[in-house]
């Protein structure tokens, strides 16, 4: 049985992805990188190319890069003088995951 401090520990490790998750722009830019992996750039895409997709200067798309980076949800591959962002939702995926299941067996019925 999941006791409240458990549940309150994994709510506060997820907060980040929360609060990245909760911006329309960071939204936009996971969309971006999402079309892009399915379009084949596994690669990634560089600040400049997510610039051109969004209406956004290239030092706000830095900053909400750098929040998705924290958050996990993005990782950086640097080649030569470029940095390129892919998304990668696998360990935040299973990070929410815990959660749900932390959620679901503090509130089940015994």
């Amino acid at each position: 049985m999941t006791d409240g401090k458990d549940l309150e520990q994994q709510f506060l490790s997820c907060m980040p992805l929360f609060i990245a998750l909760g911006d329309e722009v960071r939204l936009t830019i996971l969309d971006a990188l999402a079309r892009a992996f399915r379009e084949g750039r596994t690669d990634g895409l560089n600040v400049n190319e997510i610039t051109r997709q969004t209406s956004l200067s290239r030092p706000a798309i830095s900053h909400h890069l750098k929040i998705l980076k924290e958050s996990g949800l993005v990782e950086i591959r640097q080649s030569g003088t470029s940095n390129y962002y892919r998304p990668t939702l696998l360990g935040v995926t299973r990070q929410l995951m815990e959660l749900g299941f932390l959620v679901q067996d503090f509130f089940r019925e015994e």
